[in-house]
């Protein structure tokens, strides 16, 4: 039994005529009667009382239209939900995003997206980038957005987002006039870090050991405000990236902006390598891309 058996014995249940049925699907009337005989032979019943003019449906022929129906139905509805979810009409996906960069940058693009796309649910999860990759691997989200730098053997990367890190510090601190700040000046400084789960963590530690010195933690904190906060306390030092500096009332703070050498902060969407896409994730990749595109 396939499709086209059912679709084709509805036709005639429909016009109540082999001739009139086979003009309507532009199929010739042996060839139609062939195929309903074949559904016939297969089910073992007879499906049409042919003895009289008009074709008329038998007990079991009923019985057969309801459920062929019901069949013919569901492809269509199939169909329909599979077209929408190609044509982006609807569809989810998961998103990780730590909370520094979903708060900093995205927003906007997941209103944005959202006002295009109204039926395409993002669910949004947040945690620290190395938490995010983790996700990734276990598929438990669909995508990621991470600072880089990260492993191209597991995730393919799109990057969309190149920044540069602030030092931060209290207004009182011996530096806090100068317009650039050597990152090897900062080897005996008090550091206030985001914790280690966040990759910016790494970020800041592998920048002051290639200039020859481990920066001396002596706190660390998931909120950029708290962060701040212990700043403006006079409890240490920073480095953050321009978009959170940019938040910051310098009237407590100083930012300076040219550190030598500079530590880049850039931003990519990740996903599993060879892990399966959605239509709507992979439409959501196209549409961040274009939106960073634009603003850099």
């Amino acid at each position: 039994m396939d499709l086209r058996q059912l679709s084709y014995f509805l036709e005639v249940a429909q016009h109540a005529s082999f001739s009139k049925a086979s003009q309507s699907i532009h199929l010739s009337q042996p060839t139609l009667s062939k195929m309903v005989r074949n559904l016939e032979n297969e089910l073992g019943i007879v499906l049409f009382d042919r003895s009289t003019r008009r074709v008329v449906l038998t007990e079991a022929g009923k019985l057969v239209q309801t459920h062929a129906q019901a069949v013919i139905n569901a492809r269509q509805q199939l169909l329909a939900a599979v077209e929408d979810l190609t044509e982006m009409r609807r569809g989810q996906f998961a998103l990780g995003l730590p909370p520094v960069i979903g708060a900093s940058f995205f927003p906007k693009v997941i209103a944005d997206f959202h006002q295009l796309h109204p039926d395409i649910a993002i669910h949004i999860v947040e945690e620290g980038g190395k938490r995010i990759e983790q996700l990734l691997l276990e598929g438990k989200i669909n995508l990621g957005v991470i600072v880089l730098p990260v492993d191209e053997g597991l995730f393919d990367i799109i990057p969309i987002v190149q920044r540069h890190l602030n030092l931060v510090l209290p207004h009182a601190h011996p530096l806090s006039r100068k317009r650039k700040v050597r990152l090897a000046d900062l080897r005996d400084e008090p550091f206030i870090l985001f914790r280690q789960e966040f990759n910016l963590h790494d970020r800041v530690k592998a920048a002051c050991i290639r200039e020859g010195f481990e920066p001396r933690v002596v706190y660390e904190s998931a909120q950029w405000d708290f962060i701040y906060e212990l700043i403006c306390a006079n409890q240490g030092i920073s480095l953050l990236p321009e978009t959170i500096c940019a938040k910051l009332d310098t009237g407590k703070v100083r930012v300076i902006r040219l550190i030598e050498p500079s530590i880049h902060w850039d931003l990519a969407i990740i996903r599993k390598k060879g892990g399966y896409i959605s239509q709507a994730a992979q439409g959501w990749i196209e549409f961040a891309q274009h939106v960073f595109a634009n603003r850099q």
